[in-house]
């Protein structure tokens, strides 16, 4: 990936001013071989219930980046080994997620970029129950499904458009 998302920031000061790019809070702890990844984003929202994560990854990625609305819960994990390698099997750019990983080992292994607030050892329910495809409002920022996610060691962008080089969109 050719981008950092401090220079995106310095490019685009006018997309930030208008909030057609957002920062996402920082503080986001980074898992996966990929520190630096890019795409547009698929949208999940689910409290403590990892089922549709799973389907999403068993589909083809197509370089999307899954952003994952969790709540924040720190009950459980949504995402560990098995899932990070569907997601690399799959063709996914990466996954940020509002919600906690495990298995960090297995997918600090995987060639996918992964944003999360950090681990928790427990995994969670399997009652299928979620929304797809809807609007979050993630820790500093709504994602739309269709934004473009930028993510690197600096922080997690999220543009209205693909941003290209020079202070233009895509």
């Amino acid at each position: 990936m050719d981008f950092a998302t401090t220079d995106l920031c310095d490019d685009h000061e006018a997309r930030l001013a208008d909030g057609s790019l957002r920062v996402l809070t920082p503080g986001w702890q980074a898992f996966g071989k990929r520190a630096r990844f890019a795409g547009p984003a698929m949208t999940l929202k689910v409290f403590e219930d990892n089922s549709l994560v799973r389907e999403a990854l068993e589909s083809p990625g197509q370089g999307r980046v899954l952003v994952v609305d969790a709540g924040g819960s720190a009950r459980c994990a949504l995402v560990g080994g098995n899932l990070g390698q569907l997601g690399q099997k799959n063709g996914w750019a990466g996954i940020v997620l509002n919600g906690y990983v495990r298995d960090t080992v297995e997918l600090n292994d995987c060639e996918i970029g992964i944003r999360a607030l950090g681990v928790h050892p427990r995994k969670s329910e399997k009652r299928n129950s979620g929304q797809r495809d809807v609007a979050l409002q993630m820790p500093g920022a709504v994602v739309r499904p269709g934004n473009w996610i930028y993510a690197d060691e600096d922080g997690v962008l999220v543009s209205d458009v693909e941003l290209g080089k020079g202070g233009k969109a895509a």
